[in-house]
């Protein structure tokens, strides 16, 4: 959860049922104090009709995290990802060894967190596309690919069409962030 509506959303909820969120960010949220064995459940149900889920177990709240930051670097950070290497960052963040991020991520997801990571891409490229301010070239660079040609072979494997075909479309098929 990193998006400022999904924020919102969660404050909102735990506001209903009068518990005011220090702090909400990252799939964390910081109250003031424990809830009441029946508000987790109030506050739980509503959040699961909303959308969202509470990840009690702590691998599952390292895959969480895992993707808040994936998320996080790709769709809404203003400053091109040139010089950041996706497996230094996430160790560094969150404390683990990157072999062992990748493992758990796989086991669970059941996808290797490198392909989570371009299909993120992808949807920012197309989210990129679509809004027509930005050349392929200045996308590539933008998202840390190596030249157009490879982003343009990485985007055509995981849509079935080139970036000028998609951009071409008059209703391009996007993914919510959260199902991939």
């Amino acid at each position: 959860m990193v998006c400022p509506r999904c924020i919102e959303t969660v404050k909102s909820v735990f506001d209903t049922h009068g518990e005011s969120p220090l702090s909400v960010a990252l799939g964390v949220v910081q109250l003031q104090r424990p809830l009441t064995t029946e508000t987790f459940r109030k506050v739980e149900d509503d959040l699961e009709n909303h959308g969202f889920e509470i990840l009690k177990d702590q691998k599952a709240q390292l895959i969480g995290k895992m993707k808040s930051l994936v998320v996080e670097l790709i769709h809404y950070e203003q400053d091109d990802l040139k010089h950041l290497n996706f497996s230094t960052y996430l160790s560094e963040r969150l404390l683990h060894d990157y072999a062992y991020l990748s493992r758990l991520f796989s086991s669970v997801e059941g996808i290797t967190l490198e392909r989570y990571i371009v299909k993120q891409k992808i949807e920012k490229v197309k989210e990129l596309l679509f809004y027509n301010e930005l050349t392929l070239s200045e996308i590539a660079h933008r998202l840390h690919y190596s030249s157009v040609a490879h982003l343009s072979a990485q985007f055509k494997k995981e849509t079935g069409m080139s970036p000028s075909t998609f951009k071409k479309n008059n209703k391009p098929s996007r993914n919510s962030l959260d199902a991939l």
